[in-house]
């Protein structure tokens, strides 16, 4: 299980921004990456996912908060880099809103990685790295944890043996389940409902499984998105509700 999360953004003496993209394993606490990125946007966080997957493995979940890149606002929850994780075989997981208490571990990296980097900053993004590098191996290789028995988060990582397949594959779905294909919309028409699941997977295959009296449970690969209630019009996931329109 990782656990990733952006620490607060701040200005380089060079007067830009500087936003540290963090990545740790949740059981040794080995940080992953620390990296400085321009903006927090997918475009640049993923081919630091992407790198740190070749380097470690895959993780079997992935753990965020509900803020961009990592979640969206729209009835799946999910943006580009998310669902990437999804189409991975990654399970995506979310620590409820306002409760930054849940991804405790790196928020208290977080805390001790301000104090040491970016008290003052560094005069630029890449002054600003090496900073972060030195932080990373030396809280990696050198500062025991109580919570590992005062053992480096070094001595107690293993690698995964999950590797990124060179071909993200298919969605596979049950027999009995009704494969829909969102439009460029990321809109879905099903027994002439129509619905937005996520412009981030538009034109992909989504999946309508049968669960009860007009009821279907929504996929997308093996994450569970909600339930659709055909006889109610309305699609659900936990705290979230939207009206559907007919086309």
């Amino acid at each position: 299980m990782w656990a990733t999360d952006f620490k607060g953004e701040f200005k380089t003496r060079d007067g830009r921004y500087c936003y540290p993209l963090t990545i740790q394993d949740t059981f040794s606490r080995f940080l992953l990456r620390c990296q400085g990125l321009r903006t927090c946007s997918t475009e640049l966080a993923r081919p630091v996912f992407l790198a740190a997957f070749r380097e470690f493995g895959m993780p079997c979940g992935i753990l965020s908060d509900n803020g961009s890149p990592f979640a969206s606002a729209s009835f799946s929850g999910l943006t580009r880099l998310s669902a990437w994780w999804v189409r991975l075989g990654i399970e995506v997981l979310r620590i409820e809103p306002g409760h930054p208490e849940q991804n405790g571990r790196l928020e208290r990296v977080h805390r001790t990685l301000k104090e040491e980097t970016a008290c003052p900053p560094s005069r630029d993004i890449r002054a600003q790295q090496r900073s972060f590098n030195r932080f990373r191996d030396e809280f990696n290789e050198d500062r025991p944890h109580e919570a590992l028995d005062d053992r480096t988060p070094s001595t107690a990582y293993n690698r995964s043996g999950r590797e990124v397949p060179v071909k993200e594959p298919a969605p596979s779905y049950d027999g009995h389940f009704e494969v829909r294909r969102l439009n460029r919309n990321g809109e879905v028409s099903f027994n002439r409902h129509r619905f937005t699941v996520s412009k981030s997977i538009c034109g992909e295959d989504i999946a309508f499984e049968p669960i009860g009296d007009g009821e279907w449970r929504v996929h997308y690969y093996s994450l569970k998105l909600g339930v659709f209630n055909e006889r109610k019009s309305t699609v659900a996931r936990p705290g979230y509700i939207a009206r559907t329109a007919r086309p």
